[in-house]
């Protein structure tokens, strides 16, 4: 069902999203990835080869995204999932720190989802990025929690608004990516086991995990307005 389908991701250059591009290129698709980083999208345009096109785009500045947008062709599937995330406690976390997060994770999905569903064949979609915070409080997570359940909201009523075009959303739980590489190992690791002894799978989940969520909702035509959660059954713990 994918087979010749040209999908963009943007956030493709590693992680979730490069583990997307990835099974669609196995599934026969053509990607086009675009990211911030020059150097992500040359590695992983090497691990894709010639099914994929990469592009470098920052989601926060609004013109870039729709520039992004005029340079390709009609398309059949968006899927986001280029975000920074943080988190802190909400007395203690700067006010500029939280604009800044609505501005990579949300803003930046809004553009891309303006922008780019002009292009969208009418049996296309869009897959947005939510997270488990918007749907279980969490000590900490105050804003990212407030983010992610503004992108599900606005995922839900776009499936309204530009259907025939579908609009999903994924609310992943905590995933082993190159994004958490950033906390220092050893506490990386003792976050990991206290989260992995909490769900009921006993194990974090792997980009590959969500990577197959997002390849389910863009070959489900009867799936739209939908967050898809892929959490472990953290939600419940």
């Amino acid at each position: 069902m994918l087979k010749d389908k040209k999908v963009v991701i943007i956030g493709g250059s590693s992680g979730i999203g490069l583990e997307s591009a990835k099974q669609l290129i196995a599934q026969g698709a053509e990607v086009i990835i675009a990211s911030r980083s020059e150097d992500k999208l040359r590695i992983a345009k090497e691990q894709l080869g010639v099914r994929a096109t990469a592009y470098t785009l920052d989601t926060t500045q609004e013109q870039q995204v729709q520039s992004f947008f005029e340079k390709i062709d009609q398309f059949d599937h968006l899927v986001v999932s280029a975000a920074e995330t943080s988190g802190g406690s909400f007395l203690q976390t700067d006010t500029a720190q939280a604009r800044e997060l609505f501005e990579n994770k949300f803003w930046g999905q809004y553009y891309a989802a303006k922008y780019g569903a002009p292009k969208i064949s009418p049996n296309g979609s869009i897959v947005l990025f939510s997270g488990v915070v918007a749907y279980k409080s969490m000590a900490g997570s105050a804003i990212l929690g407030a983010v992610n359940a503004a992108v599900s909201n606005l995922g839900q009523t776009l499936a309204l608004e530009l259907a025939p075009i579908r609009v999903n959303i994924v609310s992943p739980g905590i995933i082993d990516t190159p994004s958490r590489s950033k906390m220092p190992e050893e506490a990386r690791n003792n976050f990991y086991a206290t989260v992995e002894n909490k769900l009921p799978v006993k194990r974090i989940g792997r980009a590959e995990d969500v990577a197959q969520s997002v390849l389910y909702l863009l070959q489900n035509s009867f799936v739209t307005g939908t967050a898809l959660h892929v959490e472990g059954g953290h939600i419940l713990a």
